[in-house]
């Protein structure tokens, strides 16, 4: 019988170290199980963060697209605006005499005038065009000067000296004007 309980004792040893080893299995599958859904879950992480990445790029050069073709004209516009400058001092400088002496002349410049602000409206450049008697708005205007004038309040316009133009909605030249710093109205 000593026999029969030894072979039973070797065989619940035997039985006792396949259970540990099916547990240690058991243990490192789940281990592994563990590991593979980290590694899967910072796959996806770094999968939607590249995802929204690309979605921003394209977003970005999308907007920086619609800024170039709306505002790249900015040093061309910015160049022209002293033409226009001078065509309406030339316009504004003759007198009735002279235009009526020259009266093809100062019509090709009207024509002349005319056609450039055409073509700047096209583009996107519309006038600033401040009334004496507005009131000052530094955002649009840059005062050329202050100057007491009696009937008018303080911050109005008393003078405009050049127009000013916004190429859709930025400043490419605020209007020069002289503004009253009265301090009676």
């Amino acid at each position: 019988m000593t026999d029969e309980k030894g072979k039973d004792e070797m065989a619940e040893e035997a039985m006792a170290a396949q259970d540990e080893a099916i547990e240690t299995a058991e243990t490192a599958a789940l281990d592994e199980i563990e590991a593979l859904k980290a590694e899967r879950d910072d796959m996806r992480d770094r999968f939607m963060r590249a995802l929204a990445d690309a979605e921003n790029a394209r977003k970005r050069g999308e907007r920086d697209r619609r800024e170039a073709e709306q505002y790249g004209g900015t040093r061309l516009a910015r160049d022209l605006l002293p033409v226009h400058d001078n065509l309406k001092r030339a316009l504004d400088a003759a007198t009735d005499e002279q235009k009526a002496q020259a009266a093809a002349l100062f019509e090709g410049v009207e024509l002349t005038m005319r056609e450039l602000v055409n073509v700047m409206q096209k583009h996107g450049v519309t006038k600033i065009a401040p009334a004496v008697g507005d009131i000052f708005d530094p955002n649009q205007h840059e005062a050329m000067f202050e100057a007491p004038l009696p009937g008018t309040k303080v911050g109005q316009i008393i003078q405009v000296m050049t127009e000013g133009f916004l190429l859709h909605d930025r400043l490419l030249r605020p209007a020069q004007v002289g503004v009253s710093s009265n301090t009676q109205g």
